[in-house]
């Protein structure tokens, strides 16, 4: 468990360098985009670097290893925020989001995190192994605001550019960490006797499809109510920017607090039954959103609901896909779902801004329902499937 904790560790780090994005991202875009509906397109495109990144990270990953490519990308993260200080400090809109995206590429690597640690584990560890690993976020939840609000101010002229110079230290870090990660996965090794499949035949499972479809739809209704938090907040609302920090903050906690128990939950209760209630959590959020009011403590719940819905569902898919596949299809069969995950999640982050704009934050939460509510209906079909069978 040794390299799991380390992994850990690393998670907490870069997941704190891309949180700044997240919490400002919409800030300083709403101050230098060309027209308010482009506010929130520093996150998208944060967001498109992740998918855009998916594919290259797992040809890399196949050539060189896991060490080296988790190494050098926690570096060019590390440029990518130096690029986004000096954006900020230089009023660019254009280089801020090329930084962003660069920033976001390493984050298609970060979330490969998860499924290193299942290879130094046993089968049945999966979870909390997923769990342990996504927990290193939680610490990120501290961290990644309190950078944000405590290095706003480096530098005197430029509000805000000092957060994105001192996230470049914690991708340094990260990439020390990472360089002494071990080279060897022991449970990936242990049995590749199987011949893998075609692609298109593991992608025609049932399970992998369900378990495609929850992260899926976790990470885009996630992504989309969160992308437009801090603009509805802070610039639509009137709240200040450390309340919207906090909120953030809520949301965040949300996602990864719940890690410490969510491997037991799933080990315990199954899988499908955890994406299930992380489902319903996610349908209270938007009830929240929609219907509550737009005080500070409602933005609270709503975010900090839909994270612990996100965390539940995110972590059951991830364990249930895990379980779809032979060790020597593991790559390709991640990566595809990575790619199908965050892709998703990069046209609903993208749509966030626009969608604020023209449809208000009540029906830009009622907008995520659907997506939501086919999970469940997925999940309801396919379980009766097999029980008829």
């Amino acid at each position: 468990m040794q390299q799991v904790w380390m992994l850990s560790a690393t998670q907490a780090l870069c997941m704190s360098g891309s949180f700044l994005f997240f919490l400002l991202g919409g800030i300083i875009g709403s101050a230098l985009a060309p027209s308010p509906g482009l506010a929130t397109l520093p996150v998208s495109v944060l967001i498109l670097g992740v998918a855009a990144g998916v594919i290259p990270a797992g040809a890399l990953i196949r050539r060189f290893g896991r060490r080296a490519v988790f190494a050098g990308s926690a570096l060019l993260a590390a440029a990518g925020c130096v690029a986004a200080g000096a954006a900020v400090a230089g009023s660019s809109f254009i280089a801020f989001c090329a930084a962003a995206f660069v920033t976001g590429a390493n984050n298609a690597v970060v979330m490969q995190y998860r499924f290193a640690a299942v290879e130094y584990v046993e089968p049945g560890r999966a979870s909390r192994a997923i769990a342990v690993v996504l927990s290193g976020a939680l610490a990120a939840a501290l961290i990644g605001p309190e950078v944000a609000v405590r290095a706003a101010d480096w530098v005197p002229s430029a509000p805000d550019a000092g957060s994105f110079y001192a996230g470049a230290g914690l991708y340094l870090l990260a990439a020390l960490l990472l360089s002494q990660l071990s080279g060897a996965a022991p449970a990936a090794a242990a049995d590749a006797t199987e011949p893998p499949r075609r692609l298109a035949e593991i992608a025609a499972q049932p399970q992998f499809r369900v378990a495609v479809l929850a992260a899926l739809v976790s990470y885009a209704a996630m992504s989309f109510i969160m992308t437009a938090t801090p603009v509805s907040m802070h610039v639509v609302d009137g709240h200040d920017e450390l309340a919207t920090a906090r909120v953030i903050q809520a949301h965040l906690l949300g996602m990864y607090l719940p890690s410490l128990a969510s491997g037991w939950i799933i080990a315990r209760f199954g899988d499908r039954p955890v994406i299930a209630a992380g489902s319903l959590l996610m349908i209270v959020c938007i009830a929240v959103a929609a219907y509550a009011g737009r005080e500070v403590l409602h933005y609270f719940w709503a975010l900090a609901l839909l994270g612990v819905g996100w965390n539940f569902m995110f972590i059951a898919a991830t364990t249930l896909l895990t379980r779809s596949y032979r060790p020597g299809e593991r790559i390709q069969a991640q990566t595809l779902n990575d790619f199908l995950v965050f892709a998703a999640q990069a046209v609903a982050s993208l749509a966030a801004g626009a969608a604020l704009a023209t449809m208000g934050w009540a029906r830009l939460n009622l907008a995520a329902l659907p997506a939501v509510i086919a999970v469940l209906a997925a999940l309801a079909f396919t379980t009766t499937r097999t029980r008829t069978s």
